[in-house]
This record gives C-alpha cells, structure tokens and sequence, in this order.
C-alpha cells in the first residue's frame, strides 16, 4: 500500500496529436526567424514528406492555423504565414498549443450551439446539391449502421455536409476543426453504440427533412433533440 501511495500523483501519459506536433514544429520555425510573415509554405506533399506523417495530418494543422488566422491559403498562390509580428503570431500560438483537449464539457457545449444554428440556417439556404450530399452521407450511415458497423465517420460526414449546406465558412471551418477531437471523445466513451446508433438513424432523417422542407425551426429543434444525451451527459465524457 505504501509503494502504491507514491505513484497517486503520476500524471497520465497522453499521446499527442501530430497535427500538434507539426503545429508546434511550424511555430519554432517563425520563432526562429527560419520562417517569416509573408512566406510560402511548401506543398501539403513535400510537408507531409518532411514531417512524415499522413497528408490529413497537414491539412488539419493547416485548417486549424488558418483557423486563428496564423495562415492564409490561396487556391492560386498556396498558402503563407500571416503578417503579423511575431509577438502576436507566438502569443496565438501559445494558445492553439495549450488548448485543453480533454476539456470535453467545452468541447461538447461548443458542438451543441453551433449545429443547433448550423441546423436552423441550413433550412434557410440550402441548395439541392447540399440535400443530395446529406442524403448520400445518410445513406451510407444507414447501411453500415444495419449491419452493425461502425458508423462515427459516417456520422461526422453528415453534419460537415450539414455545416456545408449554411454557407458560412466559419461555421463550417470550427465544426472541423472541433470534428476530430468529437470523434475521439465518442469512441473512447462508447457513445455511438448499437442502441444509440439505430434512434441516431431516425433523428437524422428528421434532421434532414426538416431542412429539405425549408423549415428552420423544426430543424433546430430536431437537431437539439439529437444532441441532448450527450450534452446532458457532458461532465462524464472523458480519455480512458
């Protein structure tokens, strides 16, 4: 008991994210001068090369820098480190980097009221092609979700069409910038299991209906049903 007494304040080991890595290599590259504001970055293959990870990995620290408006990327020029000084640029990337990921209840809440109005706006502006992308998303959740599959991808897929359908970019960039973190969060908690998929199914649809239908209130109102569980359940989210 006594040897057990000295391990009770070992911290936990986490494995961080490489899109953190990378974020924090790009930081120490400007704090050194090596990078300035104003400078091109190289291709998401040569990065994805130099750092040698996966080239999602580089968008999402990418999204995530534009995010803060740490970068901007033109489709035609590629993207380059915003022109701010470099005490500004350091001080939001200190933030970026001391985010706490496993503050689930923020991240939770944040999710709740931004696809409650993501939802209420889609209704509004919508296009048939948005309509078809949800449908199509939906339809491979459903298949999977009949046999018994995982499905938490498929989900996500779902609400970025939804986000997409709003026509904001904002809208649409924090909800992925919040997506991988909520799909850790559901799959470490188990909360996308058997029973939660199958009532998942119909909310979805209903979700959907509702914004095809041009009506912003039951869509909000469906889309908060379907969030409810887990925003009540909030504080009991954790890393496992």
């Amino acid at each position: 008991m006594e040897i057990l007494k000295a391990f009770e304040n070992i911290e936990t080991i986490r494995i961080e994210n490489p899109a953190d890595k990378i974020i924090k290599q790009l930081r120490n590259l400007i704090s050194s001068g090596q990078l300035k504001p104003g400078d091109r970055l190289p291709a998401e293959r040569i990065l994805a090369e130099r750092f040698g990870v996966g080239r999602g990995y580089i968008r999402e620290a990418i999204m995530k820098l534009e995010f803060y408006g740490l970068l901007k990327t033109s489709p035609q020029s590629g993207t380059f480190v915003a022109g701010f000084s470099l005490k500004i640029i350091d001080s939001i990337f200190t933030d970026i980097i001391n985010f706490n990921k496993n503050d689930f209840t923020s991240l939770i809440e944040a999710r709740y009221y931004l696809e409650i109005n993501a939802a209420a706006l889609a209704a509004q502006r919508r296009t048939e092609e948005d309509i078809h992308s949800m449908k199509e998303a939906l339809a491979e959740y459903d298949e999977k979700a009949k046999k018994g599959q995982a499905v938490v991808q498929e989900d996500m897929l779902f609400h970025i069409k939804l986000a997409s359908a709003t026509k904001n970019s904002v809208i649409e960039s924090m909800l992925l910038i919040l997506i991988p973190d909520l799909i850790k969060v559901i799959i470490e908690n188990d909360i996308c299991n058997t029973n939660r998929t199958t009532s998942s199914m119909k909310e979805h649809h209903k979700i959907l209906d509702a914004i095809e239908a041009g009506d912003s209130g039951a869509a909000e109102k469906n889309m908060q049903l379907h969030l409810q569980k887990m925003m009540d359940n909030r504080t009991n989210f954790q890393v496992k």
